[in-house]
């Protein structure tokens, strides 16, 4: 089966890019003294923008779920399982002690 080629290495993209690049850097040189004054505030628009294509991996699919989830993945580790049972041991240990 072929992989599907990108957009932006099309002959369409490489137009694409070059027009976008020359807009930039025409609309950089004739209004960079603008640019220049607002550049402090450009963080907070980071902010939204980080929050949306950083957040991508988290997988919202399964709100509310993390306890469960752990609680599954313990069940299949041993290790995990042999700390419940002996802080379980210990627990009624000093529960009698007292």
């Amino acid at each position: 089966m072929a992989q599907k080629q990108s957009f932006w290495f099309s002959s369409n993209g490489l137009a694409a890019l070059t027009l976008i690049s020359a807009v930039s850097y025409f609309l950089f040189m004739e209004h960079r003294e603008h640019l220049f004054q607002f550049l402090p505030f450009l963080i907070f628009l980071l902010c939204p923008l980080m929050h949306i294509f950083m957040h991508g991996g988290h997988g919202h699919e399964s709100h509310g779920g993390h306890g469960e989830d752990n609680a599954q993945k313990g069940r299949n580790d041993p290790g995990y399982q042999k700390g419940y049972e002996d802080g379980l041991r210990d627990h009624k240990e000093q529960q009698k002690n007292q």
